[in-house]
């Protein structure tokens, strides 16, 4: 019984963390520059750092799935 394929799906939900993770931090950084407007480049560049690494997330889980399902 092969279990690759399961083990790529949960792999892959890195990408949804990622995604959910991304779609909230971007939806804070309107609020809080709506609230402040000029703290705008502050939060901007806060908002894509941590965009950065969140997606670097979603890369490593996307890589490890390929993996599990060609080895």
């Amino acid at each position: 019984m092969d279990l690759s394929p399961i083990g790529a799906g949960i792999a892959a939900l890195a990408c949804i963390g990622a995604g959910l993770s991304i779609g909230n931090a971007t939806a804070h950084a309107v609020d809080g520059i709506a609230r402040q407007p000029e703290a705008n480049q502050k939060i901007m560049t806060t908002l894509i750092l941590g965009c950065a690494l969140a997606e670097a997330t979603a890369i490593y889980g996307f890589v490890i799935g390929i993996m599990i399902i060609m080895l």
